[in-house]
This record gives C-alpha cells, structure tokens and sequence, in this order.
C-alpha cells in the first residue's frame, strides 16, 4: 500500500458502534420519556422472537493503563464491589418493572474498566440479580473481558457455570517496553495460563484483544506478539488500530509523548505485517479489526451474513434492543440512544431516587434509520444494497459521488443499486462509512472528536 494512500484518508474519523455518533446527538430534544417509548416499542417487537442483549459496565481497575479511553475508576479498595452490584441489580429492576413480561436475554457482555476486578462471588451475586427477573434465550452467548493479571481459575469457572462460554483477554503486546509504555505489565506466561484455563474448562470461545500503533511499537515486536499468539490459538482476535485520543478528560493517555507513536505509513506496515501473518495462521478477516478461526462462531455468522455491530463492537448473532446497565453504559432501542451518568456518584444518585440513571440521548430520524443500515452493512459485511430508497433518501446521489474517488482508488465497486468494499477498501472502511455520515458532512468538528482512521 502506497504511502500516499495512506496519507490521504488518514483523517479523524468515527469508529461506527453506533449512527448518529455520540457528538452528533440531538440531546436538546431527548427526555426520557422518549427513551422509555422507544424502550417498550422494541421490546414488544423483538423479545419474544430474538430476545434482548445486556452490556454491563464494571468500571474499577486496580492500576490505570495508559493506552485506554474507556470510563473506568482506578482504585485497589475492593469494597467498593458490594454496593455497586447492588446498583447494577437496582437499575435492572427498575426496568424490568417497564418491561409488560419477563425479559428474555440472549446476549451479556461484561466490559470494563476490568470485570474480573469483582470476585466470582460477587459476579455470581450480579448474575442471579439479572436472573431474578429474566429468563435466558436457549441460544444465548454470555461473554466478559478478563484481565490475564488477576483472572483466576474460580472466575472462569464461576462464569462458565453461570452460562458464559466467550471470554476476551487483553494482551495489546508482549513487548516489554511497549508495555512499560502503557503501563500494562503482563507476563506471556499469564496469558498463557488463563488462556489454557478457560479451554479446559469448556469456553468455546477464547479471544485476545492485540492492539497496533502503540508508542515505541515495532515491525519485530507486532511480528512477536503474533508467534507468540499462535502459539496459544485463541478462538478470535481483535487487532485494533490504538486509538490517540488524548483529549479526552481523565483517559491517562498522555503517560507517553506522540513523537514515540509510530505514524501513517509505519503504523500502516504494522497493520498490513499483522495481517498478513494471521492469514497465514488461518485467521479470517471479519468486518473491522477482526480475525477469527473457522471453528468459532463470529466467522459462521460472518460467512452467513448474520453479523450485527453495536455499542458493544461486533456480536455473532443480532438483537434489535440493547441495554446497557451501569455507570456510562450507552443502551440501543434502534430507534433511539440513551446513555447512563458517567459517574458512579450521580448514578448512584439517580437510583436512590427509583429512577433510570439516563442523563442524554438520541432518538433517530428516518434519515437517521436509512443511513444506520447502510453504515451498519458496510461494518458487518463490507457490501450495502438499496432499491426504490430516493423518495426516502434524496442525498443518496451526493453520497455516491462522494465515493467517487475511492471507487477511483480501488476501494469499492459500485454496480446497479449495489456497494462493495474490496479487500484494498478493507482498512478504510470507516473512511466508505464517512460517506453517508451525513452529519457529519453537514457539521464537522471544530474540536478533536475521533481517532485517526488508519
């Protein structure tokens, strides 16, 4: 890949967990009544037939890792535990409560921060809370992200009794001095163990999460972490490109200067090196940033056009209504948005007054619904159609040509009603998806918001 093709789009753009983006939400014309409607309108379209899905968000970490954006509170005073799973159960209840029958669940994550910060007592405690008032889908995938550092054998199997069959492991790189960096120590051989762990208890799905473009990463260290990873086989990986959002408040990630992070071309050659050797070690490229076996279940339903992208990145299997429980989680109706108080004090606050801890959100448009679908198809499965769609989608015609040059590029190919991304497009599919984020074209920043797309 040419250094100015990678030059060129490297631009600041959305990651596409969710459209609109979080920046672009209406908040000013959001109440909670709107999310309640939308709330019980899915419910009563969907639970009964695909049932639901639960993000829970466990945001304490013992140590802060200089790499991550994610809402966490760093503290080593585990009874901090007790009562916030106490909250989590609250706040699922007051739902419930909206709920005309018994929720049926077929999806829970446990992000983070780091989940298996919580003992496995506790996250039994938090699952028998969540199975008080639901019932399980017969097909259901229940997944969590482990810390290889403090995962224990009694989480995994505590978890694995509970249902759970998928667990991730961040591991980003095993160079020391990357992990320095980042201030994420973690020996190969605690990964190893947890990873043998949890296929000898039964999980059918193990996962490590890799990142690129860290500070001080090279060539040969990306080239290591992957023989390293081979060597243990995990079931999928994310290989994510490391996202520099300094800006955001209170994320630590100034713990390294930029000029130690590898740029445009170089961060591109790790990607396109990584890439090239999970091939080789029969990873298959599923939508963005993801590679998995052909025995796990991501591929099936990639290879089956069953894969749905959300608040919680990609999933196997689709659900129309998301909840996410706890402090900053972000829930799905898909006709709005609504996200939780980013801190533990507020949300707090909000349920010892018996109310939905939701402090903004969005409900969508049907320009909004109409380009939700086609972003979420190019995500999932790198093609979107559409037909008798330009009485309902007038921009539709500026939104092609916009493509034009990236057609020119070889990133796509468009024929009759039909979008294909090829495997050049592959790496810049956010930028194709840019192309119908039609507000962003409208309003574009006047501050930093997203990451570089490469």
């Amino acid at each position: 890949m040419s250094v100015s093709i990678v030059q060129k789009y490297n631009v600041p753009g959305p990651r596409y967990t969710s459209y609109p983006t979080v920046p672009y939400w209406e908040e000013e014309k959001f109440h909670l009544e709107d999310w309640k409607r939308t709330l019980l309108q899915s419910f009563k379209e969907s639970n009964a037939t695909e049932g639901i899905s639960l993000y829970i968000h466990l945001p304490f970490c013992e140590s802060l890792c200089t790499f991550c954006g994610c809402n966490k509170r760093i503290t080593k005073r585990h009874e901090v535990e007790d009562p916030y799973i106490t909250a989590v159960i609250k706040e699922w209840k007051l739902y419930c409560d909206l709920f005309p029958r018994k929720p049926i669940i077929k999806e829970i994550h446990l992000g983070g921060g780091t989940p298996t910060f919580f003992s496995p007592e506790n996250l039994e405690r938090l699952m028998n809370g969540i199975f008080q008032y639901a019932t399980k889908a017969e097909e259901h995938e229940f997944s969590f992200e482990g810390h290889p550092n403090n995962t224990t054998r009694n989480h995994l199997q505590t978890l694995y009794n509970l249902g759970f069959r998928r667990v991730s492991f961040g591991v980003q790189d095993y160079s020391p001095k990357v992990q320095e960096a980042i201030h994420r120590i973690q020996p190969f051989h605690n990964v190893a163990k947890v990873t043998f762990w949890a296929k000898e208890i039964g999980y059918t799905s193990v996962g490590h999460d890799l990142i690129f473009g860290l500070p001080f990463q090279t060539l040969a260290d990306v080239k290591d972490t992957i023989d390293k990873t081979k060597s243990l086989q995990p079931d999928r990986l994310a290989f994510y490109s490391y996202a520099h959002v300094p800006w955001i408040k209170g994320n630590g990630q100034r713990g390294f200067k930029d000029e130690d992070l590898p740029k445009d071309d170089e961060k591109r050659m790790l990607y396109e090196e990584g890439k090239k050797q999970l091939a080789q070690n029969g990873y298959h490229e599923i939508g963005m940033d993801h590679f998995a076996l052909e025995n796990d279940s991501m591929f099936t339903s990639f290879k089956e056009g069953k894969l749905h992208r959300n608040f919680m990145g990609y999933t196997a299997s689709k659900t129309q209504l998301m909840i996410g429980l706890g402090v900053s989680s972000i829930s799905d109706s898909w006709y709005s948005f609504a996200q939780n108080e980013k801190t533990i004090e507020d949300y707090y606050t909000h349920l010892a007054e018996d109310q939905l801890p939701v402090f903004r959100g969005h409900v969508l448009t049907p320009e909004d619904l109409i380009i939700r679908r086609h972003i979420l198809n190019l995500m999932c499965q790198f093609t979107t159609s559409w037909k008798d769609e330009a009485l309902d989608f007038p921009e539709l015609p500026s939104v092609l040509a916009s493509l034009e040059e990236m057609r020119e590029d070889g990133f796509l190919t468009i024929q009759d009603d039909t979008i294909t991304v090829t495997e050049k497009g592959k790496p810049f599919v956010r930028n194709i998806c840019m192309a119908f984020d039609l507000r962003l074209i409208r309003k574009a920043p006047e501050t930093k918001l997203f990451s570089m797309t490469i």
